[in-house]
C-alpha cells in the first residue's frame, strides 16, 4: 500500500511539473527610445532649462477672449466628457482585479427533497436507520440548509497581482489619454479662434476693396461720358465689383461655420463668439523654447500614454504565461443543515462544515491558453511599435514646426513689403487713370494684386500664430 501511494504521489508531482512548462515571451528592444537624438536640429543646440511645453496654458495664452473660450470648452466638450468616462471604466477594472486577490464569501439558503430507490445502498441504509429511538428516517427525505460559502484562489505565482498591475498601468494610460485630449482641445480652440480673427480681417479687406471698386466704377462711367474711356472699361469694373461682392458672401459663410465650429468645441449651441479683431495683425507670436528631444518623453501625454500601454501589455503577457502554472484554490463552508426545519436549531448536530484545497493545472489540450498567450505576446510587440511610432512622430513634428516658424516669419516679412508696395502702386495707378495716362487694365491688375497680397498677409499672420500654438502643443503643453 505504501508503494502504491508513492506511485500516486510521483504521478501527481510529474503532472504538476508538466503543467508548469510555459513558453517564453518575446524579448523586445526599444531602439527608437534608446537612440533619440540629443537635439532637434544638427546645427543648433537647445537649452535644456527652457521648455515652453511646461508652461501652463493660462500663462501661454494672453487673449482674454481666447482664455474664456478654452475654459468653456474644458467644462462642456463632449469628447472630453467621453474620455473621463473611459477613466472611470479603467478605474473599475483595477478594483475588479484587486478584488480577485481576496476571498469571496457568499451567504445562501437552500431547500430540497429527495426520493431514492428502496433497493439501493442509500435507500436500504435509510430504511434501517432510526433518527431517534422509535423514529425511522422520513421518506422522501427533505434537506434544508443555510450558511456561508467562501472561495479563495491563492496567488502562489503572483498571477493575480500581475493582472492588477496591468490594470493599474492601463488606468494610468487613460489618465494620460485625458491629458492628451485636453492638449488637443486647447490647440483646436486656439487655432480656430485665430482662423476666425483672420476671416474677420479678410472681411474688412474685401469690404474696403468693394468701396475702392465702386469709386473706380464711378470714375470709369464719368470718363466714358467724357469719351476718355470705353464701355468695355465700365463692364470690366462692374464685373470686378460683382466678383468682390460674391467673395464677401463666401467669407460671411466661412465666418458662420468657423463660429459654429468653435461653439461645437465649447459644447454649446450657436452663439456669437466674443473677439477683438482690430489687434490681430499687430499680435506678436509667443517665443517658443523647445528644450531637448528627451524631454518629450516626460512632457507629451500621448508618449506617456503609449509607454503605459506598453507596460500594461508586458504585464498581460506575464499574466498569460502564468496561466500554464497550476492554481491553488481553497473552498470552505459553514452553516446549518437538516432534513427538517425544526432540526436546524439543534446544535451542534445540525452544524455542517467543509474545507477543500485543490491544486490543478492544465495538462492536455492547452490550445486556448497558448492562443491567449500568443495574442498577449503579439499585443506587446504591437504596443512597442505604437510607442516607437509616437516618439518618432513627436520628434518629427517638432522638427518640422521649428522650421515652419522660421520660414513663416520670413514669408510674413516679405508679404508685408509686397503689400506696402502694391498699396502705393494702387494710388499711382488710380491717379494715372483719372488723368487718362493709364488704362483700366493696369488699375484692375494693381487692385487685384493688392487684394491678393493683403489676403495672403492675413493668412500668414494666422499661420504664424497657429504654428506657435501647434509647437506648444507638440512640446507637451496645454494640459497643465
Amino acid at each position: 500500500m505504501k508503494i502504491y501511494n508513492k506511485y500516486i504521489a510521483a504521478i501527481a508531482l510529474s503532472l504538476v511539473l508538466a503543467s508548469c512548462k510555459a513558453p517564453m515571451a518575446t524579448v523586445i528592444q526599444d531602439e527608437v527610445k534608446n537612440n533619440i537624438p540629443e537635439n532637434f536640429t544638427q546645427n543648433e543646440q537647445q537649452d535644456v532649462n527652457n521648455n515652453s511645453g511646461t508652461t501652463p496654458w493660462r500663462q501661454f495664452f494672453t487673449d482674454p477672449n481666447l482664455v474664456s473660450l478654452i475654459e468653456t470648452s474644458l467644462k462642456n466638450n463632449q469628447e472630453l466628457m467621453i474620455t473621463l468616462q473611459e477613466i472611470e471604466i479603467a478605474k473599475s477594472g483595477v478594483v475588479a482585479k484587486k478584488g480577485k486577490l481576496s476571498p469571496t464569501v457568499k451567504a445562501g439558503l437552500g431547500a430540497g427533497v429527495e426520493k431514492v430507490g428502496r433497493y439501493t445502498s442509500t435507500g436500504a441504509g435509510d430504511a434501517s436507520t432510526e433518527i431517534e429511538p422509535g423514529r425511522e428516517m422520513p421518506d422522501p427525505l427533505g434537506n434544508f440548509e443555510g450558511g456561508l460559502m467562501a472561495n479563495w484562489e491563492i496567488d502562489i505565482w503572483k498571477k493575480l497581482r500581475t493582472e492588477k498591475e496591468a490594470a493599474v498601468a492601463h488606468y494610468l494610460s487613460t489618465v494620460e489619454g485625458k491629458n492628451f485630449v485636453l492638449s488637443n482641445l486647447i490647440e483646436e480652440v486656439a487655432d480656430n479662434y485665430y482662423e476666425l480673427l483672420a476671416l474677420d480681417n479678410q472681411m474688412d479687406i474685401i469690404q474696403q476693396y468693394i468701396k475702392l471698386q465702386t469709386r473706380a466704377l464711378e470714375i470709369a462711367k464719368i470718363q466714358k461720358q467724357a469719351a476718355a474711356a470705353t464701355e468695355l472699361a465700365v463692364k470690366k469694373f462692374e464685373a470686378e465689383l460683382a466678383k468682390s461682392k460674391a467673395t464677401e458672401y463666401t467669407i460671411r459663410q466661412q465666418i458662420t461655420e468657423k463660429e459654429n465650429q468653435i461653439n461645437a468645441l465649447c459644447g454649446r449651441y450657436p452663439q456669437p463668439i466674443v473677439r477683438t479683431k482690430e489687434s490681430f495683425m499687430s499680435t506678436i507670436p509667443q517665443t517658443v523654447y523647445t528644450g531637448i528631444p528627451s524631454q518629450l518623453l516626460a512632457n507629451r501625454p500621448d508618449i506617456k500614454q503609449a509607454e503605459l500601454e506598453l507596460k500594461s501589455a508586458k504585464l498581460d503577457v506575464e499574466a498569460a504565461r502564468k496561466e500554464f502554472y497550476p492554481s491553488l484554490e481553497i473552498s470552505a463552508t459553514l452553516g446549518l443543515e437538516a432534513f427538517k426545519p425544526s432540526y436546524l436549531v439543534k446544535l451542534p448536530e445540525s452544524i455542517a462544515t467543509s474545507l477543500v484545497g485543490e491544486l490543478a493545472g492544465p495538462l492536455i489540450n492547452k490550445s486556448a491558453i497558448k492562443a491567449n498567450f500568443q495574442t498577449a505576446d503579439a499585443k506587446q510587440i504591437q504596443a512597442l511599435y505604437e510607442y516607437d511610432k509616437t516618439i518618432l512622430n513627436a520628434y518629427l513634428d517638432i522638427s518640422n514646426l521649428m522650421s515652419k516658424v522660421k520660414n513663416i516669419d520670413q514669408y510674413y516679412q516679405l508679404k508685408s513689403q509686397e503689400t506696402q508696395a502694391l498699396d502705393q502702386s494702387i494710388d499711382i495707378a488710380n491717379q494715372l487713370f483719372k488723368n487718362s495716362r493709364a488704362d483700366y487694365l493696369e488699375v484692375l491688375l494693381n487692385q487685384r494684386d493688392a487684394l491678393d497680397a493683403k489676403m495672403e498677409l492675413i493668412e500668414a499672420k494666422q499661420k504664424q500664430l497657429s504654428t506657435v500654438v501647434d509647437i506648444y502643443k507638440g512640446l507637451g503643453g496645454g494640459w497643465k
